[in-house]
């Protein structure tokens, strides 16, 4: 615990272990619920052309729920909650590089930005096939002629007669176009997006955190402003990585090979404002997102104290 700091940081070495990978799953289960619908809306913003299907989020989001009820918000949703695994991956390698960081420097900021790098990294590895799959699914439905593979009309119109039936066809078709490699269409694009957003995020969360100790009360609760930091810092890594997300977005369901060409082609079709499609959608999800994990995230490394620090931690 680094006690010099006005927002006291809980590490590794503090924690419980099995109480916090229990806790953990819950609450990852439970944020990717919530946000789900904006990460579909988002998705279908940034590889529609133009404005050609949604003028923006909330029209989108009226006509999924008018065309597709409220099963159209959650397309691809079951596929998704295999991210659940790189989710733990993410936070145990941040926590663990964190440990291994502050033998060399003591400065929260390197820390934060080294961990949320390679977090981010050992995430992305394990998420991109999911990713891949999901998205597809996310585009059926209104957005189907956006993308290059759709459910057979057996699938697609009766209820499948397997849980997991549209998501085997999807994986059919994706392999049976572009084999294994299909599943990891936009990695690096994916790197490219969630590494830079990772290393940000984690540094201005602290950053934010710090400076709203400054302005509030002395007995203003550590959470509420450690609540209030992260959307801020969502909003800004968000921002900052936008561009990327919607070439990855492109490359992952349109099937392209080329970052850059993809990133040329967008320009070149919607200009320099075409990098900001989505990007409402984006942190309208990320905010909500940034809260809930943000107070789940600190709620859980504080219940997943080891027993015997219990008592001489106070918030």
């Amino acid at each position: 615990m680094q006690q010099k700091r006005n927002i006291q940081i809980i590490e590794w070495e503090d924690l419980d272990k099995r109480k916090f990978y229990s806790f953990g799953v819950f609450m990852t289960m439970t944020i990717r619920a919530t946000v789900y619908p904006a990460t579909l809306i988002r998705t279908r913003l940034q590889v529609q052309r133009g404005k050609s299907l949604y003028s923006g989020t909330f029209d989108a989001f009226f006509k999924i729920l008018r065309a597709e009820g409220v099963r159209g918000l959650y397309r691809g949703f079951m596929v998704n909650t295999f991210t659940l695994i790189s989710g733990q991956a993410y936070i145990t390698t941040y926590e663990l590089v964190r440990k291994y960081v502050s033998q060399y420097s003591e400065d929260n900021t390197v820390k934060s930005l080294v961990a949320g790098g390679l977090a981010s990294l050992v995430a992305q590895s394990i998420t991109v096939p999911i990713d891949v799959v999901s998205q597809q699914l996310m585009m059926q439905g209104q957005g189907e002629h956006l993308t290059r593979f759709r459910l057979n009309s057996n699938t697609e119109t009766g209820k499948p007669k397997k849980v997991f039936g549209q998501t085997r066809n999807i994986m059919a078709q994706i392999f049976a176009a572009d084999g294994f490699r299909g599943f990891y269409r936009g990695y690096v694009a994916s790197l490219l997006t969630y590494i830079p957003n990772s290393a940000v995020w984690w540094p201005f969360y602290h950053f934010y955190a710090e400076q709203l100790s400054k302005l509030a009360p002395s007995d203003c609760p550590h959470l509420i402003l450690q609540a209030m930091a992260g959307p801020l810092a969502a909003a800004t890594a968000s921002t900052v990585t936008n561009p990327m997300d919607v070439v990855r977005a492109r490359v992952q369901v349109e099937g392209r090979t080329s970052v850059i060409e993809t990133f040329r082609q967008l320009i070149k079709e919607e200009g320099f404002w075409g990098l900001t499609k989505g990007l409402t959608a984006r942190i309208i999800s990320s905010t909500p997102t940034a809260i809930v994990m943000v107070v789940g995230y600190e709620t859980l490394k504080k219940l997943s104290l080891r027993p015997e620090l219990v008592d001489s931690r106070h918030w």
